[in-house]
């Protein structure tokens, strides 16, 4: 079942990308192509870890990790494109709808020690984070490091850019997750050495 909104849509058409270029904030120029919009699946494919069942997160819980608390975790996945990256996932699988009151309670101060541990390290001038809920049913927050200076670098756009800039060396990825995790475990939880 579609709604009205699904029915307007333009399917198997390509539409303009005009919008976005010379958006100061997008990082393409020149002649960009928007593939043509695809129909609807309907039913939709189930997410990792729909229902608790076959989630990466929940099977192999410490993987990543460089901060936990009683409730919360912190991952660092792999050296990218920004000073840091990092996901914020609750340590028991929950949704962001269903996600307990005692829970909900500390997911704002949470964000703040995430975010302020991340805008401290040196190459850094602001925290972005953000929520796509499409991979994992496992309830997760991105957090991404915006690099000084780096203006082109603001706004939704920050995670192409993560993409299309070199990443950092190992070394400093190591050291930049060394860093948020023990600016995290000051002030409560515990850091992991990774």
């Amino acid at each position: 079942m579609t709604s009205d909104y699904h029915r307007r849509l333009p399917y198997g058409e390509r539409m303009s990308a005009e919008p976005l270029v010379g958006h100061p904030f997008f990082p393409f120029e020149g002649d960009i192509q928007v593939v043509p919009l695809a129909e609807p699946v309907l039913p939709e494919p189930p997410r990792g870890g729909e229902n608790g069942e076959d989630c990466w997160s929940c099977a192999q819980p410490d993987r990543d990790v460089i901060w936990r608390d009683d409730q919360w975790k912190l991952k660092a996945v792999k050296p990218s494109g920004l000073p840091f990256v990092a996901i914020l996932e609750p340590r028991d699988h929950y949704r962001l709808d269903n996600l307990p009151p005692e829970l909900t309670a500390t997911l704002g101060p949470t964000i703040q020690r995430v975010a302020k541990a991340i805008q401290d390290l040196d190459p850094v001038a602001r925290t972005h984070f953000n929520r796509w809920g499409d991979g994992s049913e496992h309830f997760h927050l991105w957090f991404q490091a915006r690099p000084l200076g780096m203006m082109q670098l603001r706004g939704a756009m920050i995670a192409a850019w993560d993409d299309l800039l070199p990443p950092i060396p190992a070394e400093e990825f190591a050291a930049n997750a060394r860093q948020v995790a023990a600016a995290l475990a000051e002030s409560g939880g515990e850091a992991i050495s990774r």
